[in-house]
């Protein structure tokens, strides 16, 4: 697989000479517009992810479906009551049982390297978490170094240096700042990528602020990691034509979505599936994701998400139609 390309090092925190995003200044934290959460209720959401489990155990029997690669999704890792924090001994057993059925487990870029070279092994799951919360450093990185694995964490970057803040929370968990988000970027167990400057629904920005979100994050990760960053992910997984537009712009290589489902050869590197992993998933739930149970949309979620975030979607493109 190739290495990320390197620019120029040194950067030191807090530097004055740090690019600052055009929306300083701009973003109002009492606006509904500034940050975005959850997009289904949790208790209907994992009532029928059982349901869907339940079923795929007994249609499969258990057998995994290896047609594609997979990408799953975690925000936290967590004792909290919080319905994005996975336990942390669950998170474990998550992962015991990757690293006893012989899975492979890659970050982001990574699953870009494969798919460009036209590569689906079997037994290769992509992994990532979004937001850049602390306990995914304190509980789930001793978990994955333990393992071989490795992960893409993606950060808003306004958020981790406190110009806003997510909305959903009344008091926001710790988040990693920019020192130990530089020192475990060259760990090599975590990854660190671009998930816009302040976290806002992106449907609902105007032409500048949407591309300002996107490229803005950009620059600044870029500048405190010293080297090349190459993926998005989408906030809350809401795009259109013009976000993915804006993303291949601004010169990034791929980007993540919300969508379930594999991703092979010929997906839209600027709309990859990705499959969340829920606070109340259990281990026939988690095992289903990662074998295909869970590749399609819960009932009615996309008429949900364009009720309550005006997300509108058409046909996914081929990767040959990008370039």
């Amino acid at each position: 697989m190739t290495k990320r390309a390197d620019i120029a090092p040194g950067i030191l925190k807090d530097n004055p000479s740090l690019p600052h995003s055009r929306l300083d200044g701009q973003v109002d934290p009492n606006s509904p517009m500034h940050g975005i959460g959850p997009s289904l209720p949790y208790p209907v959401k994992a009532s029928v992810t059982r349901v869907r489990s339940a079923l795929w155990l007994t249609r499969s029997h258990g057998r995994a479906d290896e047609s594609g690669l997979r990408i799953l999704f975690y925000h936290r890792v967590s004792e909290d009551r919080d319905e994005l924090a996975v336990h942390p001994r669950r998170f474990r057993e998550q992962m015991d049982y990757l690293a006893g059925a012989g899975y492979q487990v890659v970050d982001i870029v990574q699953i870009a390297d494969l798919l460009d070279a036209g590569e689906v092994p079997k037994r290769t799951i992509g992994l990532n978490f979004d937001d850049g919360y602390l306990d995914v450093a304190e509980h789930a990185l001793p978990v994955l170094a333990e393992h071989g694995f490795r992960a893409t964490v993606f950060i808003a970057t306004g958020v981790t240096d406190k110009r806003a803040s997510f909305a959903w929370y009344r008091r926001q968990p710790p988040l990693l700042g920019w020192a130990e988000i530089a020192e475990l970027d060259r760990g090599g167990t975590l990854g660190f990528e671009a998930h816009s400057v302040t976290h806002p629904n992106l449907l609902a920005v105007d032409d500048l602020q949407a591309a300002a979100e996107i490229e803005d994050s950009k620059g600044e990760l870029e500048a405190r990691l010293g080297r090349r960053v190459t993926a998005f992910s989408y906030p809350a997984g809401l795009f259109g034509e013009r976000e993915r537009r804006l993303a291949g712009g601004a010169g990034y290589r791929v980007a993540v979505s919300c969508e379930p489902g594999v991703n092979l050869p010929d997906t839209d590197r600027f709309a990859l599936r990705r499959r969340q992993i829920d606070a109340r998933d259990r281990l026939l739930d988690f095992r289903a994701k990662v074998s295909g149970g869970h590749d399609t949309p819960l009932p009615l979620r996309g008429v949900y998400r364009q009720l309550r975030y005006g997300e509108v979607r058409g046909k996914p493109r081929a990767a040959s139609m990008r370039r």
